[in-house]
């Protein structure tokens, strides 16, 4: 369908040692395929990959030492 809402380009804000922040709602799909989804208007996605709920951000991360 044209001009459908999930068509639209979601905007990503980059932050240096933080994670990307989305503007959603968004669906993730991870490396074994399954996909994970938020209906959130804005979204954390994890870049350090150490969240507890990967791939959302959790800030945990600052709690917990880099492998």
């Amino acid at each position: 369908m044209p001009n459908d809402p999930s068509d639209a380009a979601r905007r990503i804000h980059m932050q240096r040692e933080g994670p990307l922040l989305v503007e959603g709602p968004v669906e993730v799909v991870l490396e074994d395929g399954t996909t994970a989804v938020s209906e959130r208007c804005t979204v954390a996605l994890c870049t350090c990959r150490r969240s507890r709920s990967y791939p959302w951000c959790d800030t945990s991360h600052r709690r917990r030492s880099r492998d």
